[in-house]
């Protein structure tokens, strides 16, 4: 008899640690989720300043791209490649026929 209620508390236990465990998991994967989104955003604020300002004032304060292009809309694109931590990063500028940062596009930058 105290065997079998040993057996049913250590199923409890059991079931009660892997719930805690399971909880602590999730909620540490939120709280980075929280945190990369909150980069995301202050990442985008930060570009988002460039939008409507003269191709000179971006390359003033970013200096010259790595690479430039047209794309399939005749729009010039600057892209500005960096890395931290040895993760890639990557910003693209489209400017428009009047010399104007009219979009902008981050990738890995944090």
């Amino acid at each position: 008899m105290i065997i079998c209620l040993l057996i049913s508390i250590m199923s409890k236990l059991k079931f009660i640690l892997l719930g805690l465990f399971l909880l602590i998991l999730f909620s540490g994967c939120e709280t980075i989720k929280q945190k990369t989104d909150a980069i995301v955003e202050k990442e985008n604020q930060k570009l988002s300043e460039f939008i409507g300002k003269t191709l000179s004032n971006l390359k003033i304060e970013l200096g010259n791209p790595d690479e430039d292009f047209k794309n399939e809309r005749g729009n010039l694109v600057l892209v500005y490649n960096s890395k931290k931590y040895g993760i890639p990063c990557e910003r693209r500028f489209e400017i428009n026929s009047n010399s104007i940062v009219i979009g902008f596009l981050s990738n890995g930058c944090f």
